[in-house]
């Protein structure tokens, strides 16, 4: 069935009108539809634009939208997706997706326009291969630290400079419209079933538990023994996995609900899109996450940083002579304990929800300086992508024209 579902839906994208392949979207999964969704809604409303949306997730929620100017295909991954991406026509292509070119994904033998649309405020030289974000055309950034390491990346690399667009964080701002209602109506706030709620002065604190993902990660390492000093102390803990550690070590989620799963503060939240479990958190405990930078500056709440290893796919990033974000805001936005020291864990977080007004007025001028068109990115976003789209098909038109007259 699922090659009869990919092989269907690769021969619809093909028999679809140039118009229809203006502007297409790919996404890998529904956790991508949330980056994508607004973007979409403006170009097809105020901007009047055809969209076709390319998702390899039969339960993206992108497939299940109508709309006059809004075509969505799903082509799962496998030998038909593969071709698609080395066939494709189309004139500028939007994706999340990293390491084009690099992987089983490559670069169409036609001309392609490629814009990546960056879902992470984190830095782009250490966590992620050297090569990460060589293929793209265009990248959107989040702020002037994306500029800055992508811009010294072409120059060791000697990569031809690249559209660099001053985009933002839509994400961010969500959250910050999304806080901003909760204070002012407290009894928006969801209730966690069993639990007191928020409102209530004996409520305890909420401990949210967002790390990254593989074995130097938090559940990987220490997650165990963190849940139980926070749960012994009293908090009310939320575990928050990166999809990834659902995908590649499931067993480690697993043993956490069976040992924890019955205990009034304990809760799980699967959903990486999700808002409500940042919102009723007091504190985030997180690693090496860009999570981290998007949870203080769009909720003006602090975080907890366990100490463990840096996460490094590029073993050249000290070449760059640029402290990656995640690493350069720490101080800033929360402290750090060393994963040998957990029992220091309840004083820390005791000790930072006390000063937490203090952290809230020192949050608003970090925003500003770390994140481009804060209130605007999604409509500026989307006439950029429009932009390049009508420019790029004024291009093949005009190649097209020159190469019918010498034929």
């Amino acid at each position: 069935m699922g090659v009869f579902q990919a092989w269907a839906g690769w021969r619809k994208y093909r028999k679809l009108p140039q118009q229809w392949r203006n502007i297409v979207f790919y996404s890998e999964s529904g956790q991508d539809w949330h980056y994508f969704e607004a973007l979409i809604d403006v170009l097809n409303g105020d901007l009047e634009r055809k969209v076709t949306y390319v998702t390899s997730d039969s339960s993206d929620p992108g497939l299940n939208r109508q709309h006059d100017l809004f075509e969505a295909i799903c082509i799962p991954a496998g030998f038909f997706l593969t071709l698609h991406f080395q066939m494709q026509k189309a004139d500028v292509v939007v994706l999340t997706m990293m390491d084009l070119g690099n992987l089983q994904f490559k670069k169409s033998i036609n001309p392609v326009h490629y814009i990546y649309l960056f879902h992470s405020l984190g830095s782009t030289h250490m966590v992620d291969h050297a090569n990460s974000y060589d293929a793209y055309d265009s990248l959107f950034c989040t702020g002037p630290h994306h500029v800055k390491e992508l811009r010294k990346r072409e120059l060791l690399a000697g990569i031809k400079p690249r559209h660099l667009f001053e985009y933002g964080h839509p994400r961010l701002e969500r959250l910050l419209l999304e806080s901003d209602s909760q204070q002012a109506n407290p009894s928006n706030t969801g209730q966690v079933p069993g639990s007191l709620p928020k409102s209530q002065p004996e409520s305890p604190p909420v401990v949210l538990i967002g790390p990254t993902w593989g074995e130097q990660s938090i559940f990987n390492s220490c997650g165990d023994e963190l849940t139980g000093i926070l749960l012994n102390a009293g908090f009310h803990v939320i575990i928050r996995p990166h999809y990834q550690t659902s995908l590649m070590t499931p067993e480690v989620l697993v043993k956490l609900k069976a040992k924890y799963g019955n205990h009034l503060n304990f809760e799980f939240q699967h959903r990486m899109g999700e808002s409500d479990t940042l919102i009723r958190s007091d504190i985030l405990i997180c690693d090496w996450s860009a999570m981290a930078i998007e949870y203080a500056l769009g909720l003006a709440k602090p975080v907890l940083f366990i100490d463990l290893p840096r996460r490094v796919r590029n073993p050249d990033w000290q070449a760059f002579d640029i402290e990656p974000l995640e690493a350069s805001i720490r101080a800033s936005i929360g402290e750090i304990v060393s994963p040998l020291q957990l029992e220091q864990v309840p004083q820390k977080v005791d000790e930072l929800l006390q000063r937490k007004e203090q952290f809230r007025l020192a949050i608003s001028q970090l925003r500003e300086q770390l994140i481009f068109n804060i209130g605007s990115s999604i409509s500026k976003g989307a006439a950029e992508i429009a932009r390049i789209a009508e420019n790029t098909a004024n291009e093949r038109i005009a190649t097209e024209q020159k190469q019918g007259r010498s034929s």
